[in-house]
């Protein structure tokens, strides 16, 4: 009895689960469609914060150049993220129901590198923006207040900062990635399958 045994055929007669293309070209709709609206519900949070941060600038009238940098930074910040942010637009508007699956990975593929610039850099100039914004609008207020009041604002003002950056972002990017890095890997499977029936 031979005991000699074909790996390399066994693998290669293994059944690969492709995914149906209708299904998936259903959830890379399904996928920009919830992005889509995540992009203009930010853009909603985030314009009408900076216009109400300009109120406050206006109705309260700090005295402190600091406060007044402040503000800016904290504009400045949403400003720039925003027009980011706002790019993936042009890859989320589209809604092909019936496509070229090569395509379609391309726009994925375009889509995924467009959020991983939004994801770190615009992300990271966003929060040292805001961060410094938030610090030196508060350097007015706490510097009125006793020592210990003024410490503890900008412990808690820290603290929620950290929060958001150590805990909430990373969280948000990881679920973001998942969903999206899913998507192009099934359309690649595709496509492989696709050349190899060529």
């Amino acid at each position: 009895m031979s005991t000699n045994i074909d790996f390399k055929n066994l693998w290669n007669q293994q059944e690969i689960a492709i995914p149906d293309t209708a299904e998936l070209f259903e959830k890379a709709n399904s996928y920009k469609k919830k992005s889509f609206r995540k992009l203009v519900f930010t853009n909603i949070t985030l314009i009408l914060t900076s216009i109400v941060i300009l109120y406050i600038w206006y109705y309260f009238k700090p005295e402190l150049i600091t406060s007044k940098i402040g503000i800016m930074c904290i504009v400045v910040a949403v400003c720039i993220y925003l027009f980011v942010y706002n790019k993936t637009a042009v890859f989320l508007k589209t809604n092909t129901i019936e496509s070229d699956t090569n395509q379609y990975l391309q726009e994925l593929v375009k889509l995924k590198e467009k959020q991983l610039v939004v994801q770190t850099t615009v992300m990271n100039m966003y929060f040292i923006l805001l961060s410094l914004g938030i610090g030196l609008y508060m350097y007015e207020y706490t510097s009125r207040m006793k020592a210990t009041w003024a410490i503890i604002a900008y412990v808690l003002t820290v603290a929620w900062i950290g929060l958001n950056w150590f805990i909430f972002r990373p969280m948000a990017i990881k679920k973001e990635q998942k969903s999206l890095n899913l998507l192009i890997d099934n359309f690649k499977k595709i496509n492989n399958q696709l050349t190899e029936e060529k």
